[in-house]
């Protein structure tokens, strides 16, 4: 990766929570929390993959408590202009927080840094929120499409020119 990605996040978001880098070992202790966030069934969207070979572009927030929110995205390797966040959540009681939109900021920075001119992202056509989020931020929302991600899977897709 280039120097945009390679040097490690490290500080305080808001709430004083910790954010930092992600590593391999963290995808345990964020499978774990998932269902639970979403009050759903959603931690087999982060094969553990993810964390191995994207810790670098991945970013996880920590309060006293264990983890508050996590961002997972990668810099396409086949599109050299995309980046993609893959899977983003903030815990219950850190929503509303501005913890999200941190997130999301560091990635996009580090994104813009690394010569990329858009982020892309996808959500079920059922999770008003993350829709609601997205376009707070000023992603472009567009969709459904349907059988996206195969028969029946629909998803609504974002993208946000940097």
């Amino acid at each position: 990766m280039t120097n945009a990605w390679s040097g490690v996040w490290r500080g305080r978001g808001p709430g004083g929570v910790e954010v930092r880098n992600a590593v391999p070992d963290d995808h345990g202790r964020i499978v774990a929390v998932c269902d639970d966030w979403w009050g759903r069934p959603v931690a087999h969207i982060l094969p553990r993959l993810f964390l191995d070979h994207f810790p670098t572009t991945s970013l996880v927030a920590e309060d006293d408590g264990g983890i508050a929110g996590f961002l997972v995205g990668f810099a396409s390797p086949a599109h050299r202009d995309q980046a993609y966040v893959h899977f983003a959540g903030v815990a219950p009681e850190h929503r509303r927080s501005g913890l999200g939109r941190e997130l999301y900021r560091l990635f996009t920075e580090a994104a813009r840094e690394d010569g990329r001119s858009l982020v892309r992202a996808v959500t079920s056509v059922t999770n008003e929120r993350s829709i609601a989020f997205h376009r707070s931020l000023g992603f472009a929302v567009t969709g459904p499409f349907d059988d996206y991600d195969g028969p029946g899977d629909h998803r609504m897709c974002f993208a946000l020119r940097l």
